[in-house]
């Protein structure tokens, strides 16, 4: 038997996450903000230029370029209004709210400065209801007494879509966390009507550094296509759980390795939280991560979530109760969430608890078909993605409970992370 890849535990130098919580220690590590390096309408498109020569793309799960979306709201010559967006309603994924803990005022730097590329005068913070980030955060935006922005925090309901841009847009108009149909773009009209940048707080983190340390300095680790550094958390099966930074491109084995390895022997993992892919492992432990995709299943970071399933657990289970999970949260706004994510579900626990046939497995393949690409957001599409990652992955598992057998993961604790009933908001408003 040939012998095991070995993945060296590497990562850059911190660059997000070094305990820089008050203004005056975060002044004492990262500097002041550099305003007066960008000044005047050449200042700001010198900015947005910077930021697209770095590369920077975002951080909340799609990955698209923030040079672009910068461009994008400048253009239209009113006062834009800048939206971070620290809800992370992602179950798996607590990167945003250590990067809110213990850098806050290094995403408050990169909100102002997007503000001040785009000519914004107002910008709004969104974090969840009783996520105990609200209190804080309006106590220290109270001591950056000189910012040219009008700062304001909202408190959003706790629901899965509740942080996808246009629902933050409805949300800030109307009281209303649930998503819109496009057109028109919250670049085009948003907040209040006028265009609207939304970025994921670590994305503004990253744009503070590189309008402190320039682009050629941002694109010094990561890839070509992906470059810089991203915090990604791992959970599961693994000695260290917790929020690691990494270089794009890092293997997916090298990750686990910084979360001290596995705690014991490894099935499967799902990355890019639950939107995201299960791969099985360890064939896939040389798997890069990044925001492009990678391997057969095109797998991405999305919102940069991993999590490593035992040889034992079942992840047919595991993706049935997150399928039911994500059922329960959608808006109920179109067909495909109101009737296909529970049809979904019904037909994803008769697979997981052995209560299937083929014209059940037959019938859940048809409906993932006929479901993806019909939504109004993306939340179908997500959903979609992660089942069908699940019956590929779990291939073998699939034919067993096709036949009626029910595994110990029916009965076995939860791996994958799912808030309890009486944590989650019923409501939008």
């Amino acid at each position: 038997m040939a012998d095991r890849p070995q993945h060296r535990a590497t990562r850059p130098a911190p660059r997000l996450l070094r305990a820089a919580g008050t203004l005056e220690e975060h002044r004492g590590v990262y500097g002041d903000l550099p305003l007066r390096r960008y000044a005047g309408e050449p200042g700001q498109r010198q900015l947005i230029e910077a930021v697209t020569r770095a590369g920077l793309r975002g951080r909340g799960g799609g990955g698209f370029p923030t040079g672009l979306k910068l461009a994008a709201v400048a253009e239209h010559g009113r006062t834009p209004v800048v939206v971070a967006n620290g809800c992370e309603s992602e179950p798996a994924s607590s990167k945003d709210r250590a990067l809110l803990t213990y850098a806050p005022h290094l995403v408050l730097d990169g909100a102002v400065l997007a503000a001040h590329a785009v000519g914004a005068d107002r910008v709004v913070v969104c974090v969840e209801r009783g996520a105990g980030l609200a209190d804080r955060l309006e106590r220290e935006i109270a001591r950056r007494r000189t910012d040219p922005v009008r700062w304001e925090v909202a408190r959003l309901p706790r629901r899965y879509v509740a942080s996808e841009s246009s629902a933050l847009v409805r949300y800030l108009n109307t009281g209303d966390a649930r998503p819109t149909f496009a057109p028109p773009r919250t670049s085009e009209r948003g907040v209040g009507g006028r265009p609207t940048l939304v970025d994921n707080v670590e994305t503004l983190a990253h744009l503070a550094l590189i309008a402190l340390r320039g682009p050629e300095w941002f694109r010094t680790v990561g890839t070509d296509s992906d470059p810089g550094s991203t915090l990604v958390t791992v959970g599961g099966a693994v000695h260290r759980p917790g929020v690691y930074e990494i270089a794009p491109g890092t293997h997916l084995g090298a990750v686990l390795e910084l979360a001290g390895g596995a705690s014991e022997p490894l099935g499967a993992a799902l990355v890019g939280g639950y939107f995201g892919t299960w791969v099985t492992l360890p064939d896939n432990e040389g798997l890069p991560l990044s925001h492009d995709p990678a391997g057969p299943y095109g797998v991405t970071l999305g919102a940069g979530a991993i999590v490593a399933l035992p040889a034992g657990g079942c992840g047919l289970v595991e993706t049935a109760r997150v399928a039911r999970y994500l059922a329960e949260e959608s808006a109920g706004q179109c067909g495909p969430c109101i009737f296909g994510l529970p049809a979904i579900a019904d037909d994803m626990e008769a697979v997981a608890y052995g209560r299937c046939d083929p014209a059940v497995r037959r019938r859940l393949t048809r409906r993932l078909a006929v479901v993806n690409g019909r939504g109004a957001c993306s939340h179908p599409d997500g959903a979609t993605r992660l089942v069908n990652s699940a019956l590929a992955a779990f291939a073998e598992d699939l034919q067993t409970h096709l036949g009626g057998w029910t595994c110990r993961g029916a009965t076995a604790d939860p791996l994958l992370p799912l808030p309890a009933a009486r944590d989650r908001d019923g409501a939008w408003r």
